[in-house]
């Protein structure tokens, strides 16, 4: 059976950053891409011409998914079309599930696709910006993982990922995310790195330059130390451990610059309470400022 990506676009420079990164790895996986638009109920959008009545958003939404078939014919990716009205968010994440007539789900867990590419940022309407507030929707309930692309003077878009890196607390998300991660350095003959970040320590005023309590450090390394086997049953041949203190976007940035990292793959929450780990909710910062793309995922059974 295929891989089926989806690719939604609204037809901004950060959605075509996704779908030029969606055909390099469907080129690699011979996968055949779904580009979606979804023409906006909520903003008025009928207008006439001579004597039709056209909706303009789906005018607009047909030309933007014909250009995204043009690209992924030129580059020999199957590829299929669909423009559908509703509210963005919403329709995005059925669509995940549902599909269309063409790519009804024949996946043993019931979703239409393997996976989601989408620019960390989009607009609304006829040429209205916003920040990523569909992505982040999206990345937070989609039932499969979501790989986001930034379209920025700092960002790095490669492919195959020469080195992925997962930042981890032991969550079960993370663990999904470790697994996941796992599988694309595999696939590409990466480096995986593993990485868990203390944030904000309560044992000590500066958690940035203060040393981690002894235990406190054995009990992340073993929590690393399971990771790594957990991403060395799943294929990973090459997996390395670190640890950091300080702010979690800040340390998962600067490890991403300092290794070369090519790929961030996240857990969409992870734990809180005592221990102070709080993964899940950096994860949409980090996707903000990322310098390469982010790949999001939780463990489906622990959906909320």
């Amino acid at each position: 059976m295929d891989t089926r990506i989806l690719v939604p676009t609204d037809g901004s420079d950060s959605a075509r950053a996704a779908l030029e990164h969606a055909l390099d790895i469907a080129a690699d996986q011979d996968a055949i891409v779904h580009v979606l638009n979804v023409a906006d109920t909520n903003e008025p959008s009928l207008t006439r011409l001579g004597t039709q009545v056209v909706d303009a958003l789906e005018e607009e939404g047909e030309g933007i998914v014909s250009a995204a078939a043009e690209l992924a014919e030129e580059r020999g990716v199957p590829v299929s079309t669909h423009v559908v009205q509703g509210e963005p968010r919403e329709t995005i994440v059925r669509f995940v599930t549902a599909g269309s007539d063409e790519s009804q789900p024949d996946h043993a867990d019931g979703v239409a696709f393997d996976f989601v590419v989408m620019g960390a940022h989009g607009r609304r309407g006829l040429g209205e910006y916003i920040l990523g507030s569909v992505t982040d929707y999206v990345v937070n309930r989609s039932e499969v993982p979501v790989l986001t692309v930034r379209a920025a003077d700092d960002a790095t878009v490669t492919y195959p990922y020469t080195d992925v890196l997962v930042p981890t607390d032991g969550s079960v998300h993370a663990t999904a995310a470790v697994e996941l991660g796992a599988r694309f350095a595999n696939r590409c003959g990466g480096a995986l790195h593993l990485l868990s970040v203390m944030d904000e320590l309560p044992e000590v005023a500066d958690a940035e330059t203060a040393p981690l309590p002894e235990q406190l450090e054995e009990n992340i390394q073993e929590v690393l130390d399971d990771d790594a086997a957990t991403a060395e049953a799943a294929g990973a041949g090459d997996v390395r451990t670190a640890i950091a203190t300080g702010s979690v976007p800040r340390e998962v940035i600067s490890y991403a610059d300092d290794e070369e990292i090519d790929l961030i793959v996240m857990g969409t929450h992870g734990r809180t309470g005592l221990d102070r780990h709080l993964l899940g909710s950096f994860t949409e910062r980090v996707i903000r400022t990322s310098p390469v793309p982010v790949l999001t995922t939780r463990r489906p059974d622990e959906m909320d």
